[in-house]
């Protein structure tokens, strides 16, 4: 049987399995605070993954700023690109986090039918 999995990486590198949305709603808080520079003291990004033991990956980033991008993959090691990255942005937590919900709950058709400016 295939086995789902969901982990939050982050600004610091750090990962968190199975978040709750409470742990992303304040990685993304701290992130649109300002206060998440990335390891080299750069701006910070926190990135959502979920994916499948036996295939597929979707990686969802959202940087200091609010820069989203969304992409898939074949697998965890990221070899083979499913489709080109879709980017957008997301002014407040709140959008962000309403993005990362699909992710969480696996609703990859949903989070495609959003308003990218490419790759959509």
């Amino acid at each position: 049987m295939t086995h789902a999995w969901l982990v939050l990486t982050l600004a610091d590198g750090r990962d968190v399995s199975a978040p709750s949305e409470a742990q992303m709603a304040a990685a993304l808080a701290e992130l649109y605070s300002g206060g998440d520079a990335g390891p080299d003291g750069a701006a910070g990004s926190v990135v959502l993954r979920f994916g499948y033991d036996d295939g597929l990956m979707y990686e969802m980033e959202v940087a200091s700023g609010g820069a989203v991008r969304f992409a898939e993959w074949s697998d965890r090691d990221c070899e083979i690109a499913l489709a080109d990255p879709r980017t957008m942005t997301a002014p407040a937590p709140a959008d962000a986090l309403r993005l990362w919900r699909m992710m969480a709950q696996r609703q990859v058709a949903k989070i495609r039918s959003q308003p990218w400016r490419d790759g959509g």
